[in-house]
């Protein structure tokens, strides 16, 4: 979501629509969304390298 931000600005300040902003902060959304519903009670910041590793394995196996 953080990444959305700065092309939302650049948009805004030029006048034009950023749909790339706008794609990634409704996407990044989602995702935090989804990431509340399937760990409701979030994670910590210790479990944060085994999650990305786990989420890596799963993507690439």
């Amino acid at each position: 979501m953080v990444l959305s931000v700065p092309s939302l600005l650049a948009g805004w300040v030029e006048g034009r629509v950023s749909r790339l902003g706008a794609i990634l902060f409704v996407g990044s959304g989602a995702l935090i969304i989804y990431a509340l519903t399937v760990h409701p009670g979030g994670y910590a910041f210790r479990d944060v390298p085994s999650v990305i590793v786990n989420v890596l394995i799963g993507v690439f196996t």
